[in-house]
């Protein structure tokens, strides 16, 4: 008998749900984020997929990270193998060409956190409890966690949260913006979906820029932002999308988008 995939790939219509799958915790393996790179790279690739969700089997983990047996011999190879494997997983994921939705339904732990960091939006449910506890266990968060974490909640939570080794609630999380919504339990794949279909309402193109421009601001000065926005603007004029969204509106039917 085979085992199922530690990632399986649904598709519903213009939207790719990616579920972690590797119980009781969904832990992550050399071989899990490898297959993760690889299914958002393949889905990049599919210019009729607008949007991805990502969310854990069960109903008490969304991640629990990397499973720690893994890091107990103190091997540093295995240490090397890992942190190359997540942040190519990771970064891959953040450069997903469409709008990513971690649907956290769970206990999201340190690398399960991290992978929920790398995507565009994230929807708890209300028993989520979101931690990066890495430095309790000799440990750090190697996938994003200290910049991603950073970027979205500041420095003084991200203090509190890796140094001070402080678990926050999802009602926590949505106050201190780690979140964007919180939901009752087992409605965030419900609400992720809904978010998700709205993507495809947008052009997938415009879609593309935009989150490229948004991303961008992260590393550089605005003036450069804001003309590399300028930029974008006109470059979407090449695009098929850009004359069928004008016209769309203008005749007052819905658009037809192709993603070019």
């Amino acid at each position: 008998m085979n085992n199922p995939s530690p990632i399986q790939l649904t598709i519903h219509d213009h939207v790719a749900v990616l579920t972690m799958n590797n119980p009781p915790a969904n832990t992550w393996t050399v071989d899990s984020l490898r297959l993760l790179r690889d299914t958002v790279e393949s889905l990049n690739a599919n210019k009729h997929i607008y949007a991805l969700i990502l969310t854990g089997q069960g109903e008490k983990f969304f991640s629990a990270g990397a499973d720690l047996k893994l890091f107990a011999s103190g091997d540093k190879a295995i240490a090397i193998d890992m942190a190359n494997a997540f942040g190519e997983a990771f970064e891959t994921l953040s450069q997903f060409r469409g709008v990513s939705i971690a649907a956290i339904n769970g206990y999201a732990m340190g690398g399960g956190l991290e992978v929920a960091l790398a995507c565009d939006i994230r929807i708890a449910e209300a028993h989520a409890v979101l931690a990066l506890p890495e430095p309790k266990v000799g440990l750090l968060p190697c996938a994003g966690g200290t910049q991603n974490l950073t970027w979205l909640v500041g420095e003084g939570w991200a203090k509190r949260m890796i140094l001070c080794g402080e678990q926050v609630t999802a009602s926590q999380a949505l106050s201190i913006k780690l979140v964007e919504e919180v939901v009752a339990s087992t409605e965030s794949y419900r609400v992720a979906m809904a978010m998700a279909n709205a993507v495809a309402q947008q052009s997938p193109s415009s879609v593309a820029a935009c989150k490229q421009l948004i991303q961008h601001g992260r590393t550089a000065p605005i003036q450069q932002g804001l003309m590399k926005e300028r930029e974008s603007f006109v470059k979407l004029f090449d695009t098929e999308d850009q004359t069928e969204g004008v016209n769309a509106f203008l005749e007052k039917r819905p658009p037809k988008w192709k993603n070019q």
